[in-house]
Parts: structure tokens; sequence; C-alpha cells
């Protein structure tokens, strides 16, 4: 992977771990994902209409598709993943989406894409996948059968992590192949979120202003820092292959680690800094393939 797109896969690691953090503290407002989509389609409409006033775009079916697909799979996700914290612990849930997601990205652009990873890029993988269950306490979800997890959260999980796979493929064929702009591409997941979300939004314009005095810096720390760390991967897609990225993106979980122990004193510091080793070393694999 060029040192580049890692740069860029590392910086977008520690905005997501940032915004996470922030959608976390705000995850009982029933609007959230509204205010905070419309609030980014906002902010970053005018870049992507200047982008498409002023570079010449080939826009046919296959682009087309690849917004709309793009745009109805985040949603999915989305949903998928509040659904999964409604029935189940923040830290069975996490891990399994996050996990599950870079595997199923990683056979998808093998499978989809044609992409050839090398022993090094695969062992890299293992190392990431196996480091981010652990460092979330995957071994409670493995024992869900003798009543340890509610199963409905494992299930949930693992269709959240099944849309971040669908996404990153999706969204890596539109960039890396399509050469179409990574605004362009981040903006429609918002975008369609936005208008499937305002009829209850518009039902209930109360909540909504309650909700906005209540927990407007989650809502402006989600609406731009998520858009600029997803952009950066994108980016990273057209510098190095998806199968490399996706499981790259992991390393957030080395940062989320730090923000458990600290911010949220969530304790076990040794263990997670430990397994967020692995993840690192993951990293260094993809690095240097």
């Amino acid at each position: 992977m060029p040192l580049t797109a890692l740069a860029l896969v590392l910086g977008a690691a520690l905005l997501h771990a940032t915004w996470n953090l922030a959608a976390k503290r705000a995850a009982h407002a029933t609007h959230f994902m509204w205010l905070s989509a419309t609030m980014a389609a906002a902010l970053y409409l005018p870049v992507v209409g200047w982008i498409l006033l002023t570079t010449p775009v080939n826009f046919g079916w296959r682009e087309a598709f690849a917004c709309i697909a793009s745009a109805v799979v985040h949603f999915g996700y989305n949903v998928a993943r509040q659904t999964a914290y409604r029935v189940a612990d923040f830290s069975v849930v996490y891990p399994i989406a996050r996990g599950s997601g870079p595997l199923l990205s990683f056979t998808g652009a093998i499978l989809l894409l044609g992409e050839k990873p090398s022993l090094l890029a695969f062992l890299g993988l293992v190392l990431i996948v196996f480091g981010v269950l652990a460092i979330s306490g995957g071994r409670a979800w493995l024992t869900a059968h003798r009543g340890g997890v509610d199963l409905r959260g494992v299930l949930w999980g693992l269709i959240a992590g099944a849309f971040v796979a669908g996404y990153t493929v999706i969204d890596g064929w539109a960039v890396r192949y399509l050469l179409m702009s990574p605004f362009v591409v981040d903006i429609c997941g918002n975008l369609f979120a936005s208008i499937v979300l305002a009829r209850r939004a518009l039902r209930e314009p109360a909540e909504v202003r309650t909700q906005w005095r209540q927990f407007w810096p989650q809502v402006v720390t989600v609406a731009t820092l998520g858009p600029i760390g997803y952009i950066a991967v994108l980016f990273a897609m057209k510098l190095a292959p998806v199968s490399h990225v996706a499981p790259a993106r992991e390393v957030s979980m080395m940062i989320g680690a730090f923000f458990g122990a600290k911010l949220l004193q969530e304790g076990d510091t040794l263990r997670r800094v430990a397994y967020a080793a692995l993840i690192a070393a993951g990293v260094v694999c993809l690095a240097w393939t």
C-alpha cells in the first residue's frame, strides 16, 4: 500500500473513532441520524456542486447505479447498526460489525473486483480481524449459544458487517474503476438518509428541536468529521487496492481502545493495548505489500 494511502487511512481512523464517540453519546436520540445526515449534506453540497461544475463528468448508467446502490447500502448499515444497539450491548455489536466487515470486503474485492492480494496482505487481514474481535471481548459473543449473548445482537451485528462490506466494495468500484469523485460518492448516502427520514422529522418538529438543543455538539461532530474521514478512505481506494484499504481501516479500533480506557473508563487497558498491537502489525503487513 502506498504511504499516501496509508496516511489517509490512519487519519480517517482517528476521525472515525472520534465521531463514533460522539455518536455513542447521542445513541438514544431518535432523530440524530436525520439531523447529522441533513447537516452533512448541507455542508458538503456546495463542494460537490463546485466539483460537478468545474470537472468533466461522465455520468452514465453505471455511475447512477453506483450512487443509488451506495446510498441504499449505507442507509441499511445505519439501520442495522442502530437496531443491533437496541437489542444488545455495544461491546458485542461493534466488534462483530467491524470485524466481519473487512473479512467480507476482502472477499468481495477478490471475487467481484478481480484483485489478487499477496500472502502478506492476507496475513495482515487475519491479524486485523482477530485483533478487532479480541480487543472488544470477542470471546463473549462466541458463547452466545450458551446464553451469554442475545443472539439478536449477534445477527444484527453480522448484518451490519455485511452492509459495511457491501458499501466498501461498491464505493471502491465507484472511485477506483469508474473514477467518480469521492465527494460525490459520499454525499449520496447523506442525501438519501436525509430525504427518507425527513417525513418522520417533519411530523415531530418539537422533538427535533429538543434533540438538536441537547445533542448539537454530537450532530456537528458527526456531520463534519464523518464525511471527511470517509472521503479520505475513498481517496485511499483510488491509490491502493480495496482489499488492502478495507482491513487497514480497522486500526480505528486501536484508537477506540484508548478512548474507551481513558475517556469512558471501560478499563482492561493492558489487554486492549496488546490486541491493538495485533491490529498495528496487520496494518504494517498491508503497508509493506
